[in-house]
């Protein structure tokens, strides 16, 4: 099976983002991303979830914690759709907390907690109910206090027993790590920059000192995509999070972010998101929060 990558919302100064929603049944495809994940879901008994090669039911409440790159996902079958059922959702990147920070005594579970997600982690129903009320105060307003009580949550999560790690393998699939390489930091930036816009890989080559062949190779090496395909992605990255932030139009999202072609546009998303604009638009209605 070919998993989906999700190009999330989060940009490079957000600290978290939370998705609040009610829905009457899981329709996005398994797929992964290379932030982590917590997910709660209330009143979907008899679904499925699907982390690593775990495949599970679950029951009226569900919390799971799930690490960078692993093919995750949730599944209706048993389940009975109706309006009642609540997901909060909330991502945050790889790289929140520094190295030096989490090798501080004071918060050493919470860097276990984030290793143990390597394989996936199920929070007891007892968790999950004790922690439904800050969850769902998380997506409230957009405030240092939130990005307080998110720290706060996950250092509950990391002194919660019991908990279950569900997957054997880590399915981790290999992204480009930025900051491990700065002319791949000198042509993120420069993209970042003019993402807007048409932009030719000579330019981009020019921009870094390089030639083509050898930016074509850098990229090429670090995430398996084509210049093209990598601008793109970053693209797609801004019109995720313009089509939950803001009320613009599909159209005015896409020539906003570079896209000169409607219907390309709509290709490229479907390709990379497994549904339309629109469809992806609809899946995240209800409260959103990026701090």
């Amino acid at each position: 099976m070919k998993f989906q990558r999700e190009i999330t919302p989060l940009q490079q100064n957000d600290s978290f983002l939370v998705f609040n929603r009610k829905r009457k049944g899981f329709d996005f495809p398994i797929h992964y991303h290379p932030e982590f994940e917590i997910n709660f879901i209330k009143g979907a008994s008899g679904a499925k979830r699907v982390i690593g090669d775990h495949i599970g039911l679950i029951d009226e409440y569900e919390l799971v914690l799930i690490g960078p790159n692993i093919n995750h996902g949730w599944v209706n079958h048993e389940n009975k759709l109706n309006s009642n059922l609540n997901e909060i959702t909330i991502q945050f990147p790889n790289d929140l907390f520094s190295k030096k920070i989490l090798h501080l005594n004071v918060i050493k579970s919470i860097k276990d907690l984030l290793d143990q997600s390597n394989q996936g982690i199920l929070f007891s129903q007892d968790t999950a109910k004790e922690l439904e009320e800050e969850l769902n105060n998380l997506s409230s307003e957009k405030s240092f206090d939130n990005f307080l009580n998110f720290q706060k949550i996950l250092y509950e999560l990391s002194k919660s027993k019991p908990r279950t790690l569900l997957s054997n393998i880590s399915h981790n699939t290999q992204d480009l790590k930025f900051n491990e390489n700065k002319k791949i930091n000198e042509l993120y930036t420069f993209l970042k920059s003019n993402y807007n816009r048409k932009i030719k890989i000579t330019e981009a080559a020019n921009s870094l000192n390089i030639s083509e062949i050898s930016l074509s190779r850098l990229i090429k090496k670090g995430t398996g995509k084509t210049f093209v395909e990598f601008t793109n992605e970053l693209r797609i990255g801004y019109a995720t999070r313009g089509l939950i932030e803001t009320d613009q139009t599909i159209s005015e999202i896409c020539y906003s972010c570079g896209f000169t072609n409607i219907s390309n546009f709509n290709r490229i998303f479907l390709a990379k998101q497994g549904c339309t604009p629109t469809e992806f638009r609809d899946n995240f209605n209800g409260k959103k929060t990026i701090i």
